[in-house]
Formats: structure tokens, sequence, C-alpha cells
């Protein structure tokens, strides 16, 4: 056997000798939290979790007169109550399968006729879409508050430039919690009260955790779409110009291709950021992941079990979006 054989023998020997060493870490790590719970009694009810993503409710259909059902007939897979009270006669379809009344029953204002099974989104599943939504959005905003603003941070106009310093100052030198109760407490009162006075509807509370959370990004990615254009050599500008480009045509068309390939790690690692901090705006009444969670505990008594689902659903949105940006990366590469 050869040297360079026994070397690489070697190798493989470690590499899957340090693979047992980080399963067993990780076995280790479950069995030891397990005993602990065993310590204090917890009692682990992992079939419970499945209801908080989907169920099947019954959609019940009640009356709303007193009367007597006259009859009853089927139309396919409904049931056509007709029911006469003493100043009206009104219909209503059914389920035929949930039918609760007969012909000649008595009814009153209330009483069920009838019910059908639907499936529903839980709690969980109904934040976990709020959160992707409200991320999403935050994000397409983040990035047109983020180009604007990096493009007039290196403008030669005083105006311009100063404004984009000013408003990447002050939103990069306070927190977000802050910049969120700015926004729905100060800015929030604000809008509305002049929307009502005016006869139109306020702004739901989830416009302003957008607000905050695109205009807190956009900040940090108006330096990071600064910094990608300033490292672009000078000469490609000088090149552009000498050709007849508009100092317009030649960002579009020159430096901001060769600087997105630069800032597109620097972004996925913000909008992943992003996606964690949208769990702020449970604070101001938006039904998010983490609120969602919240509730179900209280209600449930189960913080192990749900807080490491929360967890797991967040990790699944930040790993596929960031499996996303390298994609666009590679295929960005391969032109």
């Amino acid at each position: 056997m050869t040297s360079s054989n026994i070397r690489h023998l070697n190798k493989e020997v470690s590499y899957y000798l340090w693979t047992g060493v980080f399963f067993l870490l990780v076995i280790g790590s479950c069995l030891a939290l397990y005993y602990a719970t065993l310590q204090i009694d917890y009692v682990w009810r992992w079939f419970r979790i499945p209801r908080y993503f989907v169920y099947e409710d019954i959609i019940e259909t009640k009356a709303d007169l007193v009367g007597e059902v006259q009859s009853i007939s089927a139309e396919g897979k409904q049931a056509v109550i007709r029911i006469k009270g003493k100043d009206e006669e009104k219909t209503f379809r059914v389920h035929i399968d949930g039918l609760k009344v007969g012909e000649g029953d008595n009814i009153f204002p209330g009483d069920i006729l009838g019910g059908e099974k639907q499936w529903k989104a839980g709690i969980l599943m109904e934040g976990l879409w709020l959160t992707l939504e409200v991320s999403t959005i935050s994000i397409v905003f983040g990035v047109i508050i983020g180009l604007f603003t990096g493009l007039a941070r290196i403008s030669s106009n005083p105006a311009l430039k100063w404004s984009a310093i000013t408003y990447i100052e002050l939103i990069r030198g306070s927190p977000l919690l802050v910049q969120i109760f700015i926004w729905y407490f100060v800015m929030g009162t604000l809008f509305n009260t002049l929307l009502t006075k005016n006869g139109m509807s306020a702004i739901p509370p989830i416009w302003y955790g957008v607000a905050s959370l695109a205009s807190f990004t956009g900040a940090y990615v108006a330096e990071i779409v600064r910094a990608g254009i300033q490292s672009i050599h000078r000469g490609q500008t000088e090149a552009a110009r000498s050709l007849g480009m508009s100092y317009v045509q030649c960002m579009i068309h020159v430096i901001l291709p060769q600087a997105f390939l630069r800032i597109l790690p620097p972004l996925a690692g913000q909008f992943i950021s992003l996606i964690k901090d949208s769990s702020l705006l449970g604070i101001i009444a938006i039904r998010e992941l983490s609120k969602a969670t919240r509730e179900v505990v209280t209600t449930s008594l189960q913080p192990f079990e749900l807080w490491f689902v929360c967890a797991l659903l967040y990790l699944v949105l930040t790993f596929s979006l960031s499996m996303f940006l390298q994609y666009l990366e590679r295929r960005a590469l391969s032109r």
C-alpha cells in the first residue's frame, strides 16, 4: 500500500470518526433534555401538535326565526329546509349528512339545523402564513428603499446624500423594537386619527409592522448596496462613460450587475435576520408565528413541544430562503 493510499484511508477513517462524534453529541443532547424533563415530571404530548396546523371543524347552520319545518328536500348532497314562521318563510341549505331536524319540528332562533365538516388551518399555520406574508412584503419594500437610499448615499447631490446618511444613521442607531413602537403608537395614532376624521377607514396594524420592518431593513440594505457599488473599480465607470453612457445607463448596465454578485451573500443574511425579527411584531397585536405560539402555549400548557416546533418552522423559512438565494448566486455566476 502506497503512502498516498494510507493518507487517503486515514482521512476517511478520521472523517467517519468525527461524523460519529457529531451524531453522538446530537443524540446525547436530546437524551439529556429528555432526562431533565423527567426530573420535573413533564409529560410530552406530541400527538396534540398536528391540530394546531390543521383541524376538522363543524360549520353549523342555525335558524334565525320562530317557526315549523314545512318540508325537507334533497338537492344533490344538500338538504333544502323550508321553515314557515308566523309572518315569514325562509329556506336553509345544509349538508345532507349533517341534517339535525325533521319535518314538523318546531324551530326557535339559534336552533342548529345542520352541520358540515370542513378542514381549517390551525393557529400555527395561520401564524406561519402571516410571518411569511409580512416578511415577503417587507423584503420587497426594504430592497426598493435600500437601493434608492444606497444610490443617494454615494450621490454628489448634498440634499440626497445627507438625507440618506441621516436616515441610515437614525435607523441603525435605534433598536427595532423602539421603531415598531414608534410606527404603531405614534405614526399609527396620527395617521389613523387623520383618516377617521376625513371619513376613511383606519390602516390595519399589520401595515405599520411592515413599514417598521421595511424601513429597518432598507437602512442596512442601503449600506450593503453602497459598499457593493464602491467595490467596483472606477475604471468600469470611466470606460462606460467614455462609450457615451449616461450615469443612469452606466449604473443599470455596468455597475449594478457586477455589484449584485458581491452584495447577494450579505443580502441573504439581512433577509434571514428580517424573518427572525418579524417575531417582534407580536407586541403590536399581530398574530405572527411567535405570538400564535404564545397563545397556544397559554391554553395548552405545552411549552416544550410548541417552542421546539416554532423554532423548527423559523428554521424551515430561513433555510429555504438561504437555499433560494444560493441558487440565484449560482445562476448569476454561471452566466
